[in-house]
């Protein structure tokens, strides 16, 4: 088989299994009219395969390497020697050398050039640890770039590809390289440019960093940068650098490390004219590529090199608005303690069930606040809302609008409304409404699951249409939106009066513990009460200890105890069944259809809770606030007009108790529709799948609801379009979203404006009151949980489904989160100290530390 290789010009982006992405984007970079790229040529990667295949003893050595343990360092070290210098010690089979030999005849025999490794596609997930740093600058002659041809291929196998191959169960013979070879380029100045500023992510920002001499400096980071930064054709921001160091060609091959003399360590590295017109050769690879690039240039005799471009993969999309207009996206997955990607059935229902349309990109959803906050008359309501359940939010956009420069403003100042709390009770204070709202809700349930019973085809669909109708009617009764609101409100007044007339800090906290009607916290309580009837039974224990699959209930009536341990959790399921995590998305499994979910959180119970403490805990948290609410009254009534202010107290305490718990049911009911249009929806799939239009029912979950009915109808559907869309979610799953962003794609961050935090603590915002040390526990998934009593959790988010967590536990601090937001309204109730919004809190803290969470003033302490 003959090898050749393929000059840049040959090449465009198709060939990433051929020539690798560094490869593939030179040999794009050709065809773009008015970008020079220094001329050069690809070693192909199949000249690699051809020589792993044709070196027996290769075979030998990579048999070895595939039975070691990742964490064998010395063994590694050895064996991967062993395979460089293996390859590094062939000699390239002649036609391959021939062919090397005869482009470099055509580009310059004895000039010099760069020898630059290009991962291949299959190899991309090791891309950054397979030496994509391995250039070799300044190679001179054939012979000597021949063995760094051979050099490139060996950096396949240096200790870190090797070690993160193994960890993640990749084939070292699945891997693969190509080699670019290039003149190389005498730049006077060199650096990066990225088209969207690296800093916030804002596309219409391109940053520059740059230095004297060849890049490398740069790249390694012995090097300090100047940065420039770019916007519409003008210079905004210029960080001059003192600048020690250039690297230059050595005249005997290699790179040297020159001292730059004092005079010019302060001089820019490019000059205004330059900086602009190097901008504008990186909008149009940009604009060429279809999406920010982030490129490496060189400065030849006042004209620009490129010599790499990469697509910048870290970067949140932005909201399609096409409208010209300036938008500020405030996420809603923070407000919905839900922050990972939802699918297109998911996104699209709830599009659905909105009052009003929200913007989507990367698999979450947002809320476009520029016209609000834009309006005088609506700007302190909305800052005000969006500040107090979550500051980090709040702040973000008073920054932005302090800036002036993003949201047109209109004069004059709008009517400032009274104190959340001030106004007239447009409600009154009766359990029975809260008691009526639930039954209307229950009877709506009962008759749409009858209902739906004998839908299918078209017909279903056009139901579930019909029937989110009834569901908005029943989450924005204007009743039942003044039960919750009228409660927070009374809270927020207790919290600021409270304070104000005794110094109390967050009184309401404990006043709100087990109150009636949170249908959230009595699933906590019920698995409880599941984990009493299990306790007593060692067999069913044991058994469940060892829960593989979803067949476990049916195997637990062969147990002794078995069957009221069976009756008991589908009792729970009954009840509880339509949650589970990430619930506001119709696509992820609930319990009902994974009871296995919940077998660690009851044998937790088992272990962390005496008999009956389900029970004991409601009565003492109602104890405590009955207690907290006679002190408060009788510090009150000592005060002048004091008789006037317990009066008042008294009846926001009431307000609060009686209805504050039914702000969980609306989102309670939600789901539990949803649950009943899944289960129909994936019904309707099963006949798709028997009919051979799907391949899988899941594959539903691909598709909006309005694209469904389409494939119900018509019995077509596009293959395609659901691959497509299940990569974009894999892609979407690595992507953190913003808490605010802009149609420009700037995030911006907020920050907690706290001046009395001990040095060194983690600010966040408190929920719930009480100061707790303990051992914490970094919690991603639920189903790993392995908690002790007095265990501190630390997690992302927590959404209702993780609320028999909580039961077992002393604190809580979450990375996502508000005052109101679900995490926070258990916390409160079960009088568990909490910190919500604690900005990478699953990072800077380690599983296992001793931390202090302070849930007064909203700080958590790393003690060990």
């Amino acid at each position: 088989m003959g090898s050749s290789v393929l000059d840049l010009q040959e090449i465009d982006q198709t060939q990433v299994a051929v020539v690798g992405g560094k490869g593939a984007h030179l040999g794009e970079l050709w065809r773009i009219e008015g970008i020079r790229v220094p001329a050069g040529f690809c070693v192909p990667a199949d000249a690699f395969r051809r020589i792993m295949a044709d070196v027996t003893s290769i075979d030998e050595q990579l048999d070895r390497l595939s039975r070691l343990s990742p964490d064998d360092r010395e063994a590694i070290r050895v064996l991967s020697g062993e395979i460089r210098r293996t390859l590094e010690g062939i000699p390239l089979p002649d036609d391959l050398a021939a062919a090397i030999t005869g482009a470099l005849i055509r580009f310059g025999e004895h000039a010099a050039y760069a020898v630059r490794s290009s991962a291949t596609a299959e190899d991309l997930p090791t891309a950054s640890f397979a030496g994509q740093q391995d250039t070799y600058l300044n190679v001179v002659g054939s012979a000597a770039i021949l063995q760094h041809v051979s050099r490139c291929w060996a950096s396949l196998f240096t200790e870190r590809a090797v070690t993160y191959r193994l960890r993640n169960g990749f084939d070292h013979r699945g891997v693969s390289m190509a080699v670019v070879v290039q003149r190389l380029v005498f730049a006077q100045a060199a650096g990066v440019l990225f088209t969207a500023d690296p800093s916030t992510s804002n596309r219409r920002v391109i940053s520059v960093e740059a230095g004297f001499g060849l890049g490398e400096a740069l790249a390694s980071g012995r090097v300090n940068a100047d940065v420039y930064k770019v916007r519409d054709g003008e210079i905004i921001a210029k960080t001059i650098a003192t600048k020690q160091l250039a690297v230059r060609a050595s005249p005997g091959g290699g790179t040297q490390e020159l001292a730059i003399e004092r005079e010019h360590q302060e001089r820019p590295a490019l000059t205004d004219p330059q900086i602009v017109r190097l901008a504008q050769l990186g909008r149009r690879i940009e604009a060429h590529f279809g999406y920010p690039q982030d490129l490496e240039w060189c400065l030849v005799d006042d004209e620009f090199e490129i010599v790499q471009s990469r697509p910048v993969t870290t970067l949140f999309p932005i909201p399609v608005a096409g409208d010209g207009e300036n938008h500020v996206y405030v996420s809603v997955g923070h407000q919905q303690m839900m922050t990972d990607p939802m699918k297109p059935l998911g996104l699209s229902l709830w599009q659905l069930t909105t009052p009003r349309p929200m913007s989507e990109a990367g698999g979450r959803l947002f809320v476009d606040v520029a016209p609000a906050l834009g309006s005088p008359t609506s700007r302190a309501g909305l800052l005000e809302t969006l500040g107090r359940s979550d500051p980090l939010i709040g702040d973000a956009l008073r920054t932005l609008l302090e800036r002036g420069d993003f949201i047109p403003t209109t004069p004059g100042e709008g009517p400032s409304g009274a104190p959340p709390g001030s106004a007239p009770d447009p409600i009154e204070t009766d359990p029975a409404i809260v008691v009526e709202l639930i039954g209307r809700s229950e009877a709506s349930l009962a008759t749409l699951k009858r209902a739906i019973a004998t839908q299918s085809g078209s017909a279903l669909l056009d139901f579930i249409l019909a029937d989110v109708e009834e569901l908005k009617r029943i989450l924005f009764d204007p009743q039942s939106h003044r039960v919750f609101m009228s409660a927070m409100e009374a809270t927020w007044w207790l919290n600021d009066q409270l304070q104000a007339w005794l110094g109390e800090k967050n009184a309401a906290d404990t006043l709100t513990q087990s109150v009636p009607h949170n249908v959230t916290s009595e699933m906590g309580l019920a698995l409880m009460d599941v984990a009493d009837v299990i306790r007593p039974h060692p067999k069913v224990v044991a058994f469940l200890h060892h829960v593989e699959d979803e067949s476990f209930l049916d195997a637990l009536p062969t147990l002794e105890g078995g069957s009221e341990a069976r009756d008991a959790i589908a009792d729970f399921l009954d009840r509880f069944g339509m949650r589970g995590v990430g619930e506001i998305d119709i696509t992820r499994p609930r319990w009902r259809e994974r009871p296995s979910t919940l077998v660690p959180l009851i044998l937790g119970n088992i272990k962390n809770c005496e008999p009956g403490a389900g029970e004991r805990r409601f009565e003492q948290g109602r104890q405590k606030a009955w207690e907290k609410e006679q002190e408060l009254l009788a510090r009150l009534r000592e005060l002048p007009d004091g008789e006037r202010k317990a009066d008042e107290t008294k009846r926001k305490v009431d307000r609060v108790r009686n209805f504050i718990g039914y702000r969980e049911y609306p989102k309670y009911h939600m789901v539990s529709r949803y649950f009943v249009y899944k289960q129909a929806l994936l019904e309707e799939a099963g006949r798709l799948v028997q009919a051979g239009v799907l391949r899988e029912k899941e594959d539903v979950f691909s598709l909006t609801l309005q694209e469904l009915h389409e494939v119900v109808r018509t019995n077509q559907v596009d293959d395609q379009l659901i691959r497509r869309r299940k990569d974009a979610f894999r892609s979407y799953q690595a992507l953190t979203p913003p808490r605010v962003f802009t149609s420009e794609g700037e995030v911006v961050t907020g920050s907690y404006r706290s001046a009395d935090v001990p040095a060194g603590a983690l600010v966040g915002l408190a929920v719930s009151a009480g100061t707790i040390e303990g051992r914490a526990r970094i919690i991603r998934d639920l189903a790993e949980a392995d908690l002790e009593a007095g265990d501190i959790v630390v997690t992302t988010y927590t959404d209702p489904s993780w609320t028999p967590l909580f039961v077992a536990i002393a604190g809580l601090v979450t990375e996502v989160g508000g005052l109101m937001t679900h995490g926070a309204v258990i916390a409160r109730e079960y009088g568990l100290p909490a910190v919500v919004g604690v900005v990478h809190a699953t990072q800077l803290i380690r599983d296992g530390q001793r931390i202090r969470v302070n849930g007064t003033d909203g700080f958590v302490e790393i003690l060990l």
